[in-house]
């Protein structure tokens, strides 16, 4: 992807691009982030604790438990509590960056960070795990948007499963955008069939079930519920013994074009697959390779085959 028109938008936390807003006035550059994903991401950066008027640098604010709910407040003076003015931020962001298909969380921040926060009692004590304030805001504001920690980047699983939704929600995105119909929502779904199939059976039959009235219900409300189920059901990666499956459907459209050698092959490679011998991307290779020699209609449209650019590599790893 060579220009900004073609990447696609992104919140992310500020301090991972390098800027320094943190609280002591450095940042937490990510270079997977910045070396790798910019080429495909126009990053929409936010600090809301300077946002809401937070000095840098500043001193230090965190999660506290109190009766009325979990506070943001100063670590060395709790006079200082900006909980309100995070919490309204935070649902101010929500709403105006409607047109992000992603956000990256700085994880840990007590602003910031998606889960497994620290949260404490009035007298110091760690107490438990929360979300951070600006980060709760925004996934509630946002229930659909796929969102990660850049911590949990390093996980070549999860880090496939964020980018994937990512693209997915951006073509959701990008349909509603060019008009909803019932036919454009059908071709949708066809597109994505294998990908929901290997993610979740019963979201699997049950999008198919609702889809079926797709002409005889109101579009827009059918459409909320397809995505929801949808993206709830890609928000989990996938295990080993699903990809095998879809892998198997998929061989089954060359059961009449593969001789006896070359269905063998096929057939060790999945195994190997699924023993953890080679990752993903040996039988989607081997299988596009066939598929490029017996061409199908179908098939040539399935996102699950490329659910995004393969230069990310993110499949070598899985």
């Amino acid at each position: 992807m060579s220009s900004d028109g073609d990447r696609i938008p992104i919140g992310i936390s500020s301090c991972l691009l390098g800027e320094e807003v943190r609280f002591d006035g450095g940042h937490k550059q990510d270079s997977y982030i910045l070396g790798t994903l910019s080429d495909y991401f126009e990053f929409q950066p936010v600090c809301p604790e300077v946002a809401i008027g937070l000095a840098i640098p500043r001193p230090p604010i965190r999660l506290v438990q109190h009766d009325d709910g979990i506070h943001l407040v100063g670590v060395k003076d709790p006079g200082i509590d900006v909980t309100e003015k995070m919490h309204a931020y935070g649902k101010k962001m929500a709403r105006e960056m409607s047109g992000i298909s992603g956000f990256i969380f700085k994880r840990a921040s007590p602003s910031c960070g998606m889960e497994r926060v620290k949260v404490y009692a009035p007298d110091g004590r760690s107490i438990g795990k929360g979300s951070g304030l600006f980060a709760e805001a925004m996934m509630q504001g946002q229930p659909l948007l796929p969102t990660e920690e850049e911590g949990r980047l390093g996980d070549p699983g999860l880090r496939e499963n964020f980018i994937m939704r990512v693209f997915v929600y951006h073509r959701w995105q990008q349909l509603v955008a060019a008009g909803l119909s019932a036919q454009r929502l059908i071709d949708f779904h066809t597109d994505h069939k294998y990908l929901i199939m290997a993610h979740s059976q019963s979201a699997y039959k049950a999008l198919g079930k609702l889809l079926a009235n797709a002409g005889k219900t109101a579009l827009e409300a059918l459409a909320e519920e397809y995505v929801a189920t949808l993206m709830g059901a890609l928000a989990k990666p996938v295990p080993r013994r699903q990809h095998v499956n879809v892998l198997h459907h998929l061989l089954g459209y060359l059961k009449n074009q593969l001789d006896a050698e070359d269905k063998a092959e096929m057939l060790e490679v999945i195994e190997h697959y699924r023993e953890g011998i080679v990752p993903l991307i040996v039988p989607i290779t081997l299988l596009k390779h066939h598929f490029r020699r017996h061409p199908h209609e179908y098939i040539e449209r399935q996102v699950y085959l490329s659910p995004h650019p393969h230069e990310l590599m993110l499949r070598n790893l899985i």
